[in-house]
């Protein structure tokens, strides 16, 4: 799984300076109303001028859901020849999706990191991440919403943990609540899921945010923008390293 992911990817030029920046993810959002959305041909451009320079074990590429059906995720990522071992791809649910989407996901082979489906060869480990928005100051809601994923042998491989806005599915600006974050993440720990930041995180207090919440992995987007689905080189420049730096300062 990613450390340090920049979402909400437009253009290529953008994909090229999350991953020399050192970002080892970046998400492509399909979400039609998002100021970030793209569609299956312009994300296919992106990842093939990304492929031309950096490998699937260097920077992989998640695709980002809202509340899209199981058919819809399956041709958006066939139209974008997103799936195959070369692309590195992961998937990123949103969304209001319940534990039983997972499931069907898994049916798919998405989400699935079996010994059986690896053994296979040919058949690429596509990583799910369900995105949880944080509403209340501690994480009741999203630790039943995972042991349901558990009951159902669909637990995902990451879960992201989001700010909440109740006008917007992410990309808001807004900050989570770092502590509770920290007080709770044991229990994500026992379920095998290092926690992955995201909500209101910037180059200014990306360190803060990692020595509070003490997360795995931090996802960013309009903190690091210019303009809404246009990053900032200086922002992402400074965003990646001092990430990097503060995931090396818990490491020691």
């Amino acid at each position: 799984m990613f450390q340090i992911k920049i979402c909400g990817i437009t253009t290529p030029d953008d994909a090229l300076l999350a991953a020399e920046a050192g970002a080892d993810a970046i998400g492509l959002n399909f979400y039609d109303k998002s100021p970030r959305h793209v569609d299956p041909q312009r994300a296919g451009e992106i990842v093939e001028r990304l492929r031309a320079e950096y490998s699937a074990e260097q920077v992989q590429v998640f695709a980002v859901f809202v509340n899209a059906s199981l058919d819809d995720i399956l041709w958006t990522i066939r139209d974008a020849n997103l799936f195959g071992l070369e692309q590195g791809l992961g998937i990123q649910l949103h969304g209001d999706e319940p534990p039983e989407f997972l499931r069907d996901l898994r049916a798919q082979g998405l989400g699935v990191t079996d010994s059986l489906f690896q053994a296979a060869g040919h058949v690429p480990v596509v990583p799910v991440v369900r995105a949880l928005r944080c509403r209340e100051p501690d994480l009741a809601s999203q630790l039943a919403y995972l042991e349901r994923c558990r009951l159902l042998g669909a637990l995902p491989q990451g879960v992201l943990l989001d700010s909440h806005s109740p006008a917007s599915y992410g990309g808001t600006g807004q900050v989570a609540d770092w502590n509770a974050i920290r007080h709770q993440r044991g229990k994500l720990l026992l379920l095998g899921l290092q926690p992955i930041l995201a909500g209101g995180l910037t180059p200014e207090n990306v360190a803060a945010a990692i020595a509070a919440a003490l997360p795995g992995a931090v996802d960013v987007a309009s903190g690091v923008e210019s303009a809404p689905g246009r990053k900032d080189t200086a922002k992402v420049l400074a965003f990646v390293a001092r990430a990097k730096a503060a995931f090396a300062t818990l490491r020691r």
